[in-house]
């Protein structure tokens, strides 16, 4: 499906949970209709708390509250907490509660793992922050990691995903279906000077959406392509849309995770490294933090932020939610904090670094590749590689 750019948006950009946090809570704090909110993972921590009582405060003050999360990332949070908030009169829903970590059926590996949140049908924030601390440790770094706050005509799509996933999982349950509230119509009116669209993953009219936007900036740059993406094991076109653009003298860049968080993916990614150096890619291994970052700039023009790795999970299988942005403005700052992150807390992997890496590293990565591979093969993408 072609994404539709909409003129007329504010856009503000977010870096990482020490802004997202403090905006999320004053715009439900400001609430005075509607909030709804959507994350993958929602934890019982110190950030946690500070959410839930947020959305507390907005419920006693006769705000509808509504919220999902997704049953296996959040499959830690407590029954207690979630009664909690249930009792505080938050109506919370959780997306295929049913989980299974030894599976590789389809319909469990589909997840709700995007981050929406809108408030009041006129403010929205997309991105790939969950609800959950931002930092590893008191004196780390927060969670290399960005999300947008977002008004005006973009808010009708984001309603709209928002709605039709609340309205099925609303059916599905007899309990809320009795006492549902039908959720406000966005306010879609004008509220800047940005060009932007709204990229969603589902399994019904947005299967291939969010790559096929990636692609189609990848294939018309003329002059750079930076991606920032935390999981990235692509498929087979995503992959020579790189080499592609390399060969023609475009300047890429990819900004990965330099601290194993899962094995499978850390190693399985780096598998690709060879063919990427060999076409003058150049990759750089972020280690100040964890990097989660999900965004991308090309040419300084066109922009995205949002939930969705490049990898199989988020491509082919879980409800991910993009943003896309068409301003120089926005892109050129975006490029600015990717760019002071690959200098002062990244390390370039050059080629005879990569072609030294110990025998170790070596067998981990080329095995974890074909457990990778089979895995996907597993499930039915076997066309994927």
């Amino acid at each position: 499906m072609i994404p539709v750019y909409q003129q007329g948006n504010a856009v503000t950009l977010l870096e990482t949970g020490d802004a997202y946090f403090p905006a999320l809570e004053a715009a439900i704090d400001a609430a005075r209709k509607e909030v709804h909110l959507e994350c993958y993972i929602f934890r019982a921590d110190a950030t946690g708390h500070r959410i839930a009582d947020a959305l507390k405060r907005a419920s006693a003050r006769g705000v509808v509250v509504r919220m999902v999360i997704d049953g296996f990332g959040s499959a830690d949070l407590p029954a207690q907490f979630r009664e909690e908030l249930r009792r505080a009169g938050i109506r919370l829903l959780v997306f295929r509660p049913k989980i299974s970590p030894w599976t590789l059926r389809r319909n469990r590996l589909r997840r709700l793992h995007r981050k929406v949140a809108i408030i009041d049908g006129s403010v929205a924030f997309v991105g790939g922050i969950n609800v959950i601390d931002d930092r590893d440790a008191p004196d780390r770094k927060p969670r290399f990691d960005f999300a947008v706050k977002l008004e005006g005509p973009i808010l009708t799509p984001i309603h709209e995903a928002a709605r039709s996933l609340w309205v099925r999982l609303v059916f599905a349950s007899v309990r809320h279906r009795k006492r549902n509230i039908p959720m406000l119509e966005p306010i879609a009116t004008a509220a800047g000077a940005v060009s932007a669209a709204f990229l969603q993953r589902s399994n019904l009219r947005h299967r291939g959406e969010i790559e096929a936007a990636y692609l189609a900036a990848i294939e018309g740059a003329t002059r750079e392509v930076i991606i920032a993406n935390a999981y990235f094991f692509p498929g087979r076109k995503f992959r020579q849309a790189l080499l592609d653009a390399a060969n023609r003298g475009v300047r890429v860049v990819l900004l990965m995770q330099g601290q194993i968080e899962y094995l499978l993916i850390y190693y399985a990614s780096r598998a690709l490294y060879g063919s990427f150096l060999d076409a003058g890619i150049e990759i750089y291994e972020y280690h100040q933090s964890n990097l989660h970052a999900k965004v991308a700039v090309v040419d300084e023009t066109w922009a995205t932020v949002g939930s969705s790795n490049i990898d199989p999970f988020s491509l082919l299988l879980a409800l991910e939610a993009n943003v896309a942005v068409n301003n120089a403005a926005f892109s050129a700052l975006l490029r600015g904090r990717l760019q002071l992150a690959i200098e002062a807390g990244a390390t370039r992997m050059e080629k005879n670094r990569w072609q030294s890496e110990s025998w170790p590293n070596r067998i981990a990565t080329w095995l974890f590749y074909g457990i990778a591979r089979f895995a996907i093969g597993a499930i039915g993408y076997a066309g994927w590689h």
